[in-house]
């Protein structure tokens, strides 16, 4: 009854609890030894908590959920995952967080939709005796851990796609490319564009470039349109799309415009239907992220600190409350049309069958696939 009644006022409670943090500060410091304080047992078990962001990206229910699951278990045979997914709701992800915070759990997995907005919740989960570790997203606030892909890395794996790409071609400088990012806001786009510009800044004439709201292929199609309707499509060498979403958005362009088939496009993700038109010769690359690899990881920070053992990473970070975040960070993989088996099938990411649809089996069998 307690708790049923707790949970159904969860969102009042939170506002007063943050109201006094606000005005009275936290127990918490940064540098503190939070994360050498055990909160639960392997004998015992313990409850953590994933909060993913969004349902839209198949990576997350397919693989990212499974994957943690299945390595908690082996790593903490007692332990409970209890899961939720925001939708892309950063307000749902609160409550989300709220409810699993009233419910005891010990160990949080936080893969964040805003993670600025979500730096006062991770506070309340801290000053609540939880552990949290940042996944895929380094959050804001007094974060434990934090595992993730290197996104610059990824970035300039796309920039030097993209500028290979665009030299076979010819004389880089012979025209221009359109460059769409992700979201200002996103940092996943913001690590991705810095990565990018490392590598084409000086390089290509970048005619126009856009932060897109949201990774959405209509969106990146638009802002695409646009570059064309300014710059001439004729004069488009190629494109730098931050993900396969936007790169499915901006292949349909393309075609519409008359753009040259075979035009420089650039994806992240590994997305079926990137790797289908990578294949199909209408996408140029991917990045492939071994999701299985940043699963482990997390798995292992997330039992870690739930039985209180001292987190090492790759390196530290800063997100601008912690000075010196412990992280661990996977290496991606650029996928292109001679090493699809190598990677994304060999990994079991996707199989034969999944790839190789009817519109795609000419292209299967030119590449050696069936």
């Amino acid at each position: 009854m307690g708790r049923n009644l707790f949970r159904r006022l969860v969102p009042g409670v939170v506002v007063v609890v943050l109201m006094g943090l606000e005005s009275c500060g936290t127990s918490w410091q940064p540098g503190g030894d939070s994360a050498s304080v055990a909160v639960g047992s392997l004998d015992e078990g313990f409850t953590i908590g994933l909060l993913l962001p969004d349902t839209k990206t198949a990576r997350y229910e397919k693989f990212d959920r499974p994957y943690i699951v299945q390595h908690v278990a082996r790593l903490c045979p007692r332990c409970e995952v209890v899961y939720s997914n925001a939708g892309g709701d950063p307000k749902r992800q609160q409550r989300q967080l709220a409810s699993m915070l009233a419910d005891g759990v010990k160990v949080l997995i936080l893969d964040a939709v805003d993670t600025k907005g979500i730096a006062p919740w991770v506070a309340l989960a801290k000053n609540q005796g939880a552990r949290v570790v940042a996944y895929d997203r380094l959050a804001g606030g007094p974060v434990d851990a934090y595992t993730s892909f290197d996104n610059i890395q990824a970035g300039r794996m796309q920039g030097w796609s993209l500028l290979e790409a665009i030299r076979i071609g010819g004389d880089p400088r012979r025209g221009e490319i359109v460059m769409v990012n992700g979201s200002a806001a996103d940092q996943h786009a913001g690590d991705l564009k810095k990565g990018a510009h490392q590598v084409l800044d000086g390089q290509v004439a970048i005619g126009r470039e856009y932060d897109t709201p949201e990774s959405s292929p209509d969106r990146a199609g638009a802002a695409v349109n646009g570059a064309f309707t300014a710059l001439g499509a004729d004069r488009v060498i190629g494109v730098y799309a931050a993900s396969d979403a936007m790169a499915g958005g901006i292949a349909t362009a393309l075609r519409s415009a008359g753009a040259a088939r075979g035009t420089p496009l650039t994806g992240r993700g590994a997305e079926l239907d990137a790797v289908q038109r990578i294949l199909l010769g209408t996408q140029t690359m991917t990045v492939y992220l071994p999701i299985r690899s940043v699963a482990r990881s997390v798995a292992q920070i997330a039992v870690d600190l739930g039985v209180g053992r001292t987190v090492s990473g790759t390196t530290t970070l800063s997100n601008g409350t912690v000075a010196s975040i412990p992280a661990a960070m996977i290496a991606p993989i650029v996928v292109d049309r001679g090493n699809i088996k190598n990677t994304v099938i060999k990994d079991g990411y996707w199989t034969v069958a999944e790839i190789c649809a009817p519109h795609v089996r000419a292209a299967c069998r030119a590449a050696g696939l069936v």
